[in-house]
């Protein structure tokens, strides 16, 4: 028998009225509403030229993000990412290099020789990968950078940090964001190795850090002939300020605080020299133990000194090879008020791909947010155009012939 009108509406008026439905129809509302502020088209802070380059060769700039509707916010995106991600299979042949103060450094190498677009090992490409704080080889976002170059016919060589590849330590030095010595021997020993072979150089987080600072020092003589950097914490004192809030605290400062104490404690023996440990391993935040050990052990006055010079947003004006820089509004690492738009806008080499979603070396998207997510596509199409349009890069970024390292 067929509703009259009146029936229907009453109906209907009834299952809405219930208190619970109305709850989900107002949650659904809301979420779908939030989600569509999050899914844009990221924003592209970058030069005229630039900018054209990338949307011609890197078509992932100017596609809609479109962030897993489930994982909403930054801290979120974080935190799901570090537990879900997938780790791709791989076979490192691990290097150990030695350093002029008798140190060592562990290189992992990904070298390809099965390359059909580059069979020659001479002049096959070679993205060098710089993990974060307490990142090494292993790290999800490594593999699946690591995937996405290799098959593409590129070599990889992931630069482990003094202490982090499970080496040993040998000299009281372990590594620093404003220290870049030891990046400048790698890549030394990778030119020496592979002299008609280009290097790219991709950081995560704090490698971000190291390898802006390394290029800002190096200027046109860097060795590398662009670089890419994934959540890069632009000013290390506002970085520190966002951590230390009461929830990034209880959900990732003193995590990695516990990393770093447990590097230390594993080199005790070695770093008892010339640090007191205990009062190390006190340390409640990543900013004390940069106090107590990062900081006297790389000659610095105090721990905001070395903050300063480990900023690279004080010094990307020296940089002179093109770059691309990956951060998320929402980075609970790295704030959006320290990101150094201006400054940015007025070079001609450098590029911010800034999306309103994706937290801390995540950006994840799909419903089971397992696989190649956003970051991984966006580093493989940049990886692919700087190595197969070298041309086209140097001139959209105002890099003279000269200058090519």
């Amino acid at each position: 028998m067929l509703l009259s009108h009146w029936e229907l509406w009453r109906t209907c008026w009834e299952c809405v009225s219930r208190p619970y439905t109305v709850f989900i129809c107002s949650l659904t509302a809301a979420l779908y509403y939030l989600w569509g502020r999050k899914s844009q088209t990221p924003a592209l802070v970058s030069s005229q030229a630039f900018s054209a380059f990338l949307q011609k060769h890197c078509p992932v700039v100017a596609e809609r993000f479109i962030p897993t509707p489930w994982c909403w916010g930054g801290r979120l995106q974080t935190l799901v990412c570090a537990v879900l991600k997938s780790r791709p299979p791989v076979n490192y042949r691990n290097e150990l290099i030695s350093t002029v103060d008798g140190g060592q450094i562990s290189l992992d190498w990904m070298d390809n020789k099965d390359s059909a677009t580059y069979p020659e090992s001479s002049t096959r490409p070679t993205v060098l990968i710089l993990p974060g704080l307490i990142g090494n080889s292993k790290q999800s976002y490594v593999l699946h950078a690591l995937n996405q170059a290799t098959r593409r016919g590129y070599r990889c060589v992931v630069f482990n940090n003094r202490g982090l590849g499970g080496e040993e330590l040998l000299t009281p030095v372990t590594y620093c964001a404003a220290n870049t010595s030891d990046l400048e021997h790698v890549v030394r020993h990778i030119k020496g190795l592979y002299p008609s072979a280009p290097v790219l150089g991709a950081g995560v987080s704090l490698g971000g850090m190291l390898l802006l600072n390394y290029l800002a020092r190096k200027r046109s003589d860097s060795g590398m002939v662009a670089g890419f950097t994934i959540s890069i914490p632009w000013n290390a004192l506002k970085s520190a300020a966002s951590m230390e809030e009461p929830l990034n605290w209880l959900l990732f400062n003193r995590y990695l605080t516990a990393g770093l104490c447990s590097t230390v404690t594993r080199h005790r023996k070695v770093l008892e020299k010339v640090v007191d440990i205990d009062h190390v391993l006190k340390a409640q935040t990543i900013r004390e133990f940069d106090e107590r050990f990062t900081s006297l052990l790389f000659g610095y006055k105090s721990c905001t000194d070395y903050y300063f010079d480990a900023s690279p947003d004080n010094k990307l004006h020296n940089t002179a090879v093109p770059i691309l820089c990956l951060n998320a509004a929402d980075d609970p690492f790295s704030p959006q008020h320290a990101l150094p738009l201006t400054t940015i806008q007025s070079l001609p080499n450098v590029a911010l791909l800034l999306t309103a979603c994706g937290g801390h070396i995540a950006f994840l998207q799909g419903l089971f947010p397992r696989g190649e997510s956003y970051m991984e596509r966006l580093f493989g199409q940049f990886v692919q155009a700087a190595f197969e349009h070298p041309k086209d890069i140097r001139k959209a970024c105002g890099v003279k012939d000269e200058q090519r390292s």
